[in-house]
């Protein structure tokens, strides 16, 4: 079962939503500071969940709460919610300085504390001295950093995290994870981590939401999810993972 609502920073209650031929349908909740690991197979609404969370997609029916706060019908800004996406979202053309501020003010109306909370977010994820860099300068993974970077200077108490990972190689994957683990308990924020590599979820996840086909098929302990072999779905994910070198 999913976390009470009363315990849960981020409730959908019977939402709803159609999309081309596919229609989702997601009724759960997302533990107060904790990592939650979203996971199921290509297509089946992880994305859609984190948008709809978000607000970049609007439901046809049902709510969205965050701390019992209905945000259904709030502007993605207007909710208290940052969202790091694979592709890292940052504009080519303008240095990190201005990425990371535009996280702060969208019009870079930037106050002498949050310049120097920009600084020290980059510190943070280990670019400190990278302001005036572009980002068509770095690797993969430090762009991956400096897109969080900017949601830490947002200080919102919801993270979602849209598979940053996928396109790193293990080295970095490695550290980015490391990152991500020790960020979260610093914070304390409840971070949704779309993923499909079953070492995220050992490694940062304490509950998993597992999707099908545009609903929650499962929803439980992490530790408990590696043992529902009874669940073909998973058994395949898990599978996947084992074939391709991973653990459990």
């Amino acid at each position: 079962m999913p976390p009470e609502t009363a315990a849960a920073a981020v409730t959908l209650d019977h939402v709803t939503l159609t999309l081309g031929t596919s229609h989702f349908d997601f009724d759960c909740g997302f533990e107060r500071g904790a990592v939650t690991a979203i996971v199921g197979p290509s297509g089946s609404g992880k994305s859609t969940l984190l948008n709809l969370v978000s607000g970049f997609e609007q439901p046809e029916s049902g709510a969205v709460r965050i701390d019992g706060q209905d945000v259904t019908r709030l502007a993605p800004a207007e909710r208290p919610v940052s969202l790091v996406f694979q592709d890292n979202n940052l504009f080519a053309h303008l240095d990190l300085f201005t990425n990371i501020g535009l996280g702060i003010h969208p019009g870079l109306r930037l106050s002498p504390a949050d310049r120097e909370a920009i600084g020290h977010a980059l510190e943070r994820v280990g670019l400190g001295g990278y302001e005036h860099r572009l980002p068509g300068s770095l690797s993969g993974g430090e762009r991956q950093r400096a897109a969080i970077a900017r949601a830490l200077v947002r200080h919102r108490p919801v993270l979602l995290l849209d598979e940053p990972l996928a396109a790193l190689d293990p080295g970095l994957r490695r550290s980015m994870v490391e990152l991500i683990a020790d960020l979260q308990a610093e914070t304390r924020a409840t971070l949704l981590l779309v993923t499909h590599d079953p070492r995220d979820i050992e490694r940062l996840a304490k509950h998993v939401v597992f999707i099908e086909n545009g609903r929650v098929l499962l929803s439980v302990p992490s530790a408990e999810f590696f043992m529902r072999t009874d669940v073909e779905a998973v058994r395949q994910f898990v599978g996947d993972g084992r074939a391709e070198g991973l653990s459990p």
